[in-house]
């Protein structure tokens, strides 16, 4: 991190992003990708300006190598069309491990960038792929503060969850980029009653309760505190919410979608499923 410091010779106030010129729709465009991007949702608008405006484009042929693990970095890429393999060779191994596949909207290749170190995995495009890129300068710049702040918050914060205990850091920036961050007051609803599982929820500040509806009688069934996940019985099971979710104070908590939580969290069902014997049919 030290080669990245700001000395008097290279103060934040001296920087001056470059500016890459594109259209308004491909500003646009940009902004809806990074919009969706968990790498950008830290930054004011004026900030995303910057970024829009920095960012130039790339295409990638179908089997082409974005990022090799092992090379040095200089650059992020948010994904605009298609879709990219994550793959990494673990220690112990000599054949590359599939990680994850990028969607369009997700950011990629920060890692390097943010811990000033070699690519730590391959990313290849499946198909025919539209990047958008972000320099290292800018990103130094711009967004590096912001998104360390995020990152080892939430990183920390994975550290404390029991069920997580087993992931390695990789794994946890992984998951904790896919995370969508929300705040709730007393008395609001998380999660209701019958509406359809579309994501699991950790609970990072704050205390919540589940409570079943029962021929119109409510009936607290179950406590969370920090640390706390739940909506995963629905996601496993493919069926609706059978519990509401309310927050007991105010609450921060982050959500992973369906697509994450079978990607990153399917290993773990053996653990999930446990929850089935607290709640029997009475489940969120």
């Amino acid at each position: 991190m030290s080669a990245e410091a700001f000395g008097a010779f290279n103060k934040k106030s001296d920087f001056k992003a470059r500016v890459v010129p594109k259209s308004d729709a491909a500003k646009t465009a940009i902004k809806e990708k990074i919009e969706k991007s968990f790498m950008f949702s830290a930054l004011t608008e004026q900030e995303k300006n910057v970024i829009i405006d920095a960012m130039d484009q790339k295409k990638a042929m179908k089997g082409e190598c974005i990022i090799k693990e092992g090379d040095q970095g200089d650059c992020l890429y948010v994904l605009a069309e298609g879709t990219a393999s994550c793959t990494k060779v673990f220690a112990g191994n000599t054949d590359p491990t599939f990680l994850k596949r990028y969607q369009p909207g997700e950011a990629f290749g920060e890692l390097a960038l943010l811990y000033n170190a070699p690519r730590a995995a391959t990313i290849s495009s499946d198909d025919e792929s539209l990047l958008y890129v972000l320099d290292r300068q800018t990103f130094n710049h711009i967004v590096k503060d912001a998104s360390m702040r995020r990152k080892e918050k939430y990183e920390a914060f994975l550290k404390t969850v029991p069920l997580l205990e087993t992931m390695d850091d990789y794994e946890r920036v992984s998951l904790s980029e896919a995370f969508i961050e929300a705040n709730f007051k007393s008395n609001d609803l998380i999660i209701k009653q019958g509406e359809p599982g579309k994501e699991m929820y950790f609970l990072v500040e704050g205390e919540a309760f589940a409570q079943i509806d029962v021929n119109g009688e409510k009936k607290e069934v179950k406590q969370y505190k920090t640390g706390d996940y739940f909506g995963e019985l629905a996601l496993l099971k493919g069926e609706p919410r059978a519990a509401s979710i309310v927050a007991k104070t105010e609450c921060q908590v982050v959500s992973v979608d369906r697509h994450s939580f079978k990607r990153m969290l399917g290993p773990l069902d053996h653990i999930l499923k446990r929850n089935l014997d607290l709640y029997t049919k009475f489940n969120a």
